[in-house]
């Protein structure tokens, strides 16, 4: 069950109004993407919220839009290339995903750049400040700070006796450990003993399911960058074989089989991306655009892996779910 079906389907048949079409330059616009993960498509939940943020500004794609998208595939060390592959193609602007990509780009050209999901921009360096970034990046900034009390609340709620919640996350990203800080004081605030689990390469996941055996969670929190959705289904199976709940960071983890999210809304986060790209095209300066935070955030439910768990998901829980999936 989609709530939001019917609001999602009516948004995309609304997505290209006459007006904004109108507002849109008759110049073909060629906008860079780069991730350290898989590129991105129009069918993954990132690329298609994308699309529909540049739409609803009037850019539509094959006609004044044009995407170059480059995926590192979970080989950070090809960042590089794919970055100078972009600047060649002279693309007008490049949207990065996750730190890496973030990191890349602010080292490798001067073009603008606008970033998502890179974790705290001011605590790994990549901007001076959120209201004045300087250089060449903006975008959208991380809130895992604010986030975690409420995972927390959700995992508590979900269950009752949380003494102790296993957090998974990728040691080699800067952006994703600052993350990892970020929920262990929000854990620690609220009496929850951390399990620190930090991987670098897929190798690791084994040795973080052998410490979870030994010494098991009541929980899991798994931080999401490209390493760990890359292993996210190795994830789904220990949760499930020893029947500890989790939560996730992106509700579509939840769609592919995790337990539970509570996220920012991914079409108001692009949107909002898209919003800032536009300003660039019209020519505002990235340094002097402020960094923005998510607004909208939703929390997810998979009631088919809660049943596999042993789960009964509390009706209160359940009835303030935005996306049920069964």
């Amino acid at each position: 069950m989609r709530r939001r079906e019917f609001v999602i389907a009516l948004g995309g048949a609304a997505a290209c109004p006459r007006a904004a079409l109108a507002q849109a330059s008759s110049k073909v616009y060629h906008v860079g993407t780069l991730g350290a993960g898989s590129p991105m498509t129009d069918q993954d939940p990132s690329g298609a919220s994308l699309i529909r943020g540049f739409a609803q500004l009037g850019y539509v794609q094959g006609s004044n839009l044009v995407l170059e998208r480059r995926g590192a595939e979970g080989h950070v060390d090809r960042l590089p290339r794919l970055l100078d592959e972009l600047v060649a193609s002279k693309v007008d602007l490049i949207i990065t995903s996750g730190y890496p990509s973030a990191l890349a780009a602010k080292r490798g050209t001067t073009l603008p750049v606008v970033v998502i999901f890179a974790g705290d921009p001011v605590g790994t360096g990549l901007v001076d400040t959120l209201a004045r970034p300087g250089g060449n990046l903006t975008g959208i900034s991380d809130v895992s700070a604010q986030l975690t009390p409420k995972r927390m609340d959700l995992l508590k709620e979900m269950a009752p006796r949380l003494r102790r919640v296993a957090i998974l996350w990728n040691a080699d990203d800067l952006g994703m450990t600052l993350r990892y800080r970020a929920s262990e004081a929000g854990a620690k605030m609220m009496d929850v003993l951390v399990q620190p689990l930090g991987v670098r390469e897929p190798e690791d996941f084994n040795l973080a399911f052998s410490t979870m055996e030994r010494e098991m969670p009541d929980a899991i929190l798994m931080v999401t960058d490209s390493l760990t959705i890359l292993n996210r289904e190795r994830v789904f199976q220990f949760a499930a074989a020893h029947r500890l709940p989790a939560i996730y960071e992106f509700d579509w983890l939840v769609r592919d089989g995790g337990l539970m999210s509570y996220a920012p809304d991914l079409d108001e986060s692009f949107g909002r991306l898209a919003a800032l790209a536009d300003r660039i095209f019209k020519g505002a300066n990235p340094a002097a655009l402020p960094f923005e935070q998510p607004t909208r955030f939703q929390l997810a439910i998979n009631l088919t892996s809660a049943k596999a768990i042993g789960i009964e998901v509390p009706p209160v829980l359940l009835g303030r779910a935005d996306e049920v999936f069964e």
